[in-house]
């Protein structure tokens, strides 16, 4: 199967994807997720300290550290991925 590339490239740069700031993973049991209300607590397998995975079509990225801005959190980049490996997220 061939994939025919767009030759406008402006279109495809101005084209909005939704990014994930991931902070972890965790499996759970349906009954668990269930379960789960106000005030639960998940305990995810990363250290506090690791950083961040900056996920594109649930691929990643990027990565970087937790920063406050103003009242929201951020993310400071740290490390991207090539260009190429960038365009491969935004496929299949």
């Amino acid at each position: 199967m061939t994939h025919s590339v767009p030759t406008d490239l402006h279109t495809i740069l101005k084209l909005s994807v939704p990014v994930i700031v991931q902070i972890g993973r965790r499996r759970m049991s349906m009954d668990d997720v269930l379960a789960l209300g106000p005030g639960a607590i998940i305990e995810l397998e990363r250290k506090s300290e690791e950083e961040l995975d900056l996920l594109a079509n649930n691929k990643p990225i990027a990565s970087g550290v937790a920063v406050k801005v103003g009242e929201n959190f951020g993310i400071r980049v740290t490390a991207v991925g090539s260009a190429q490996q960038r365009i491969e997220a935004m496929g299949e």
